[in-house]
């Protein structure tokens, strides 16, 4: 009914009371006009939460969700994700702005650092891209990184994403991925559970990671130095009961530390989306035979070399020739994208997994 709808806005946009302890309220009021009266009552949620119940209008929130072009989805309504139910925590609605949610049997979360490598971004975007490709849609948070490459894949293969949001569903944050996020909501999905206004918080955004986890059948972690976000999201998903898949890295890598932490306690290691399409049965990618490129005899063996960070003089040593000899394959590998040049040496480029 439209009082419990206009009271349950109202209920969202409180800042003092944890959506388990909502949840709590609501069950034992019955109804969300009679959750709203107990929070004005004092007898639920902070002395801000009462304050700022008796006077916000409901309406302004509305018109603003109209102006945004979002959508209130209540706990436990059609259009409410089952799968957020198996949370300790759900939220007691959703703003939902774009494509329905997607079922988890076809949703993969992709996470990660947002400071990561580029061997890391390609990783992401290559499995964003092939997975989108089979018709699995990819959910992640939005942040920089990872997460971005993740949905960029998505979004170049034409295929569905869900961003999840850590502020407002009419907000763009970080600013830098307000272009990213306006094309998820023309051609994916949005999803917070914060209505239109509030800012980013930095408690929100370990809060979002269990949506996000929850959402998915699996989630793969691509990058995550010691103390990341994405180890959050793995141990949501873990006591979910969802599959979780990491990315090794190399072991200096401080990038490494936490794919290798969650290899050690069990989670299964992908090289690709291969891989990771087998273990969840998604069936076989879709993503198109990978491109040739043709190579001299020269140009071969360079690469061949590049298997790692290495300077121009280990590989003109292990070919046989000078280093001015060897400059020009390994620049021509480069103009190529096989291989790129960082801080003097050459690296191999995920491109070159399948030349």
């Amino acid at each position: 009914m439209e009082a419990d709808r206009r009271a349950l806005l109202v209920l969202m946009a409180l800042r003092g009371i944890s959506p388990i302890k909502l949840l709590e309220v609501a069950d034992r009021e019955r109804t969300a006009v009679a959750t709203l009266e107990a929070v004005r009552r004092g007898r639920a949620g902070s002395d801000a939460d009462r304050e700022f119940a008796l006077v916000v209008d409901p309406d302004d929130i509305d018109r603003a969700l109209m102006a945004c072009g979002a959508s209130l989805v209540p706990f436990g309504s059609a259009g409410y994700p089952p799968q957020l139910e198996n949370l300790e925590d759900p939220p007691a609605a959703l703003f939902v702005k774009g494509r329905p949610l997607p079922s988890r049997e076809r949703a993969v979360a992709i996470v990660g650092a947002r400071n990561c490598s580029e061997l890391g971004m390609e990783l992401a975007t290559a499995i964003g891209h092939d997975l989108a490709m089979s018709g699995v849609c990819v959910i992640s948070g939005a942040a920089r990184g990872i997460d971005a490459a993740g949905h960029q894949g998505a979004l170049d293969a034409g295929g569905h994403t869900v961003a999840v949001l850590g502020c407002g569903i009419d907000q763009a944050y970080p600013k830098w991925s307000e272009r990213l996020i306006r094309r998820i909501a023309e051609t994916g999905t949005l999803v917070s559970e914060y209505p239109p206004g509030v800012p980013p918080e930095p408690y929100h955004f370990p809060a979002r990671n269990r949506i996000v986890a929850a959402m998915c059948t699996g989630l793969v972690v691509v990058e995550g130095a010691e103390g990341s976000g994405s180890l959050i999201s793995a141990e949501h998903a873990l006591d979910l009961g969802r599959d979780v898949f990491a990315v090794p890295g190399a072991i200096t890598s401080p990038l490494a530390h936490v794919p290798h932490v969650l290899i050690r306690e069990g989670a299964t290691l992908i090289r690709g989306v291969d891989d990771l399409m087998r273990d969840l049965k998604l069936g076989e990618r879709l993503g198109g035979a990978p491109v040739r490129l043709d190579l001299t005899l020269a140009e071969r063996a360079a690469l061949d070399l590049v298997i790692a960070p290495v300077l121009p003089e280990n590989v003109a040593k292990g070919l046989g020739v000078s280093v001015p000899e060897v400059l020009p394959l390994l620049l021509g590998l480069e103009l190529k994208g096989l291989i790129r040049s960082v801080g003097g040496r050459f690296e191999p480029r995920l491109k070159a997994a399948s030349t």
